[in-house]
């Protein structure tokens, strides 16, 4: 279903405030919580244009790196965006950063490396990822976790762009349609303990299946080949 095993972390039942992660307690809250280096100035820079499209918003990173918030608060600056509106994460055990992306409205994926690792924690803790499919494997990461959470086909379409200023154009109309948002975080939760992407059992049978075919390819002489569980 997915090329990444996923467990089912558990998630912090601490209740974090907006006051307490440094964000404003009004406005829409984008956030990616890649590291920086797959930020590349093309992301960067759609990123900049969502801001200015949606007031208030502001964009959640993460942090740790004094030089790298600073540069990206310069870059931001240039291009006519307010540096306070970059907030950044300090590190946070996994349960607890699971826990805080709940305060968050919409993450925003990067390309060409899309997110993987991070990608999935937001979606078991129910925060909807938009994503840009590449031509790489790197860039097609995002689009098949979502698939991995059988989400219908309308809904995939609003998450999964195949273009830049796809990209662009959803990460706006979501921030301006609440109720839009809020049915896509509805279906996340519906579908969190049911998904294939959350269950390991089911990745487990899949992937003996696919080493249990391969030996029998082998011992009946057979060319690698492509195989489909």
């Amino acid at each position: 279903d997915s090329f990444q095993a996923n467990s089912r972390n558990p998630i912090s039942q601490k209740q974090s405030t907006r006051s307490q992660q440094g964000l404003p307690e009004q406005g829409f809250i984008f956030c990616c919580f890649n590291n920086s280096y797959k930020i590349s100035p093309a992301t960067f820079a759609v990123w900049m244009r969502v801001l200015q499209r949606v007031e208030g918003s502001v964009l959640w990173l993460l942090g740790g790196n004094p030089l790298t918030e600073a540069n990206l608060r310069k870059q931001a600056a240039q291009r006519g965006i307010a540096p306070e509106r970059l907030i950044f994460a300090q590190r946070l055990p996994l349960a607890e950063h699971l826990g805080r992306q709940r305060l968050a409205d919409l993450f925003l994926d990067t390309l060409p490396f899309n997110a993987g690792a991070t990608a999935s924690p937001a979606l078991w803790a129910g925060l909807p990822v938009l994503t840009c499919m590449g031509d790489t494997f790197a860039g097609r990461m995002g689009a098949s976790l979502l698939r991995a959470m059988s989400l219908p086909e309308s809904t995939l379409a609003e998450l999964i762009a195949t273009s830049e200023q796809a990209y662009e154009n959803l990460a706006i109309s979501l921030a301006l349609d609440p109720a839009r948002l809020q049915n896509i975080r509805d279906q996340l939760a519906r579908n969190r303990l049911s998904a294939p992407l959350f269950d390991t059992a089911r990745f487990t049978r899949n992937l003996e299946a696919a080493y249990s075919a391969m030996l029998q390819r082998y011992h009946a002489g057979l060319p690698p080949g492509h195989i489909h569980i």
